[in-house]
């Protein structure tokens, strides 16, 4: 029933996203808008970043697939996302729309799963030899 700004341009996680991004493409030295936006549901982020560049939406996409090819909880969709294809999972799901220069990257995360808790079952997993999804292979709320 609910929405509101939380810490726009501000937020605490946006050095570790310029870090990523500048592991990821070391000359990449543009401005990063990140405004997120906080609602009145138990579970769930929803991020909405955008870029501009001169990739079609084709490139971008196969950039995106290609990178998280090898990752078991990242999807990038070829359709609209929302909060219930990943709440109850330790998903992340990604999409992206271009608009003239602007690529809109929108992803959606469970923070508590794909937060702490099923990062912890993931490591601990990867550490121990078992696959990297046992124990985590959960289905969304709406599917």
């Amino acid at each position: 029933d609910n929405l509101s700004v939380y810490k726009a341009f501000g937020h605490q996680h946006l050095a570790e996203i310029r870090q990523t991004l500048s592991q990821l493409q070391p000359d990449f030295n543009a401005e990063i808008s990140f405004v997120p936006v906080r609602g009145d549901f138990p579970r769930g982020i929803f991020a909405m970043s955008y870029i501009d560049t001169d990739l079609t939406i084709e490139e971008a996409t196969a950039i995106y697939k290609n990178f998280y090819a090898d990752a078991p909880f990242t999807h990038v969709s070829d359709r609209p996302i929302d909060l219930k294809q990943v709440v109850n999972t330790n998903k992340a799901v990604i999409s992206l729309e271009k608009h003239g220069k602007k690529l809109l990257i929108l992803s959606a995360i469970d923070n508590l799963l794909k937060g702490a808790s099923g990062q912890a079952v993931q490591n601990f997993n990867l550490i121990c030899g078992f696959p990297e999804d046992m124990g985590l292979r959960l289905k969304p709320s709406a599917f």
